[in-house]
């Protein structure tokens, strides 16, 4: 028996090692990608043709087998069609790694505070209102082919401006404003609404369009409800609702001042594991745990399958 480990222990390399870690790694990336998603249901597609093939191939079906075959060259290019967001997402979240924007100066951290101070009291008048809104703030990932959907402005970020944006069946009222740095880029912008399985009766229009470009980009989204006169943040594919000034000021600073962002992000890192009982939720900065002193009427809430598809 020693004999017997002895020797698989000598067949075992360092390189073994690395290449099963690694290729564990990108398995699991890649089921953590299409988790919650509409392309779970076509690998489960693609799984299925697979055994099918193998058990034709064990059985001596020629004719059927190289059939599968033929299929398969064409189903190779379908696939990259078919898996177009979830691929495009994957890059996203690789363009993402390495940032070094907690390496800002001063200057940028007092700019991130009057952007969230800015835009906080303007969602608040607007939510007194009941003006409904849908602000896109950009932070790594750029929204230019999103921002040119819209009206470009390129104004100076007020507060009146953003109200004056939002005024009910006003021409831009029912877009997206779309804000970098301190500056207003678009207003009347379209945004991609949640390709991930939630349950759409749920939400309104402005809320889905929040969730979808979250789940696609690393942007932070204020949307004020016309109904319920509620400020509401969205970051990740996650939803923090009936915000005050306060909260929301608190909330937008620490998901956009360089400085707290990179301590977010270390603290992320000396937590261990999900949090429980959230499918696809892989720790992520999310405002449930940043500027937690809320009122008790506050609700956070987790789309199901969403938060898997927004990424880490």
């Amino acid at each position: 028996m020693s004999e017997l480990l002895e020797s698989i222990a000598g067949q075992i390399r360092l390189a073994t090692l690395i290449d099963i870690g690694l290729t564990a790694v990108v398995i699991y990336w890649v089921f953590s990608l299409i988790r919650g998603t509409r392309a779970v249901r076509l690998v489960i597609g693609v799984s299925v043709i697979l055994v099918i093939f193998a058990v034709a191939q064990a059985a001596g079906l020629r004719l059927f087998t190289q059939l599968l075959q033929a299929g398969a060259v064409v189903g190779l290019f379908a696939l990259v069609v078919v898996f177009q967001p979830e691929l495009r997402r994957g890059l996203e979240r690789l363009g993402r790694v390495g940032s070094f924007a907690w390496l800002a100066s001063p200057a940028d951290q007092r700019a991130a505070e009057n952007v969230a101070g800015t835009v906080a009291r303007a969602a608040t008048r607007l939510a007194a209102a009941r003006a409904g809104a849908l602000i896109v703030i950009e932070r790594e990932t750029g929204l230019e082919e999103i921002a040119e959907t819209g009206v470009m402005i390129h104004g100076d970020l007020t507060a009146d401006l953003l109200q004056a944006l939002f005024v009910p069946r006003g021409a831009l009222h029912d877009g997206a404003v779309i804000v970098r740095g301190e500056t207003i880029v678009a207003a009347g912008a379209l945004l991609p609404l949640a390709e991930t399985t939630l349950q759409a009766e749920r939400y309104g229009t402005r809320h889905r369009a929040a969730l979808g470009i979250t789940e696609q980009t690393d942007a932070v989204v204020v949307v004020v409800s016309e109904e319920s006169g509620q400020a509401s943040l969205v970051e990740r594919a996650r939803i923090r609702r009936n915000l005050d000034e306060a909260q929301l000021t608190r909330a937008l600073t620490a998901l956009l001042a360089p400085e707290r962002r990179g301590d977010a992000i270390r603290d992320r890192l000396s937590r261990s594991g999900s949090p429980a009982g959230r499918p696809g939720a892989t720790a992520p900065a999310d405002v449930s745990r940043i500027a937690r002193e809320g009122s008790p009427d506050e609700t956070i809430e987790d789309v199901p399958g969403a938060a898997a598809g927004a990424g880490q």
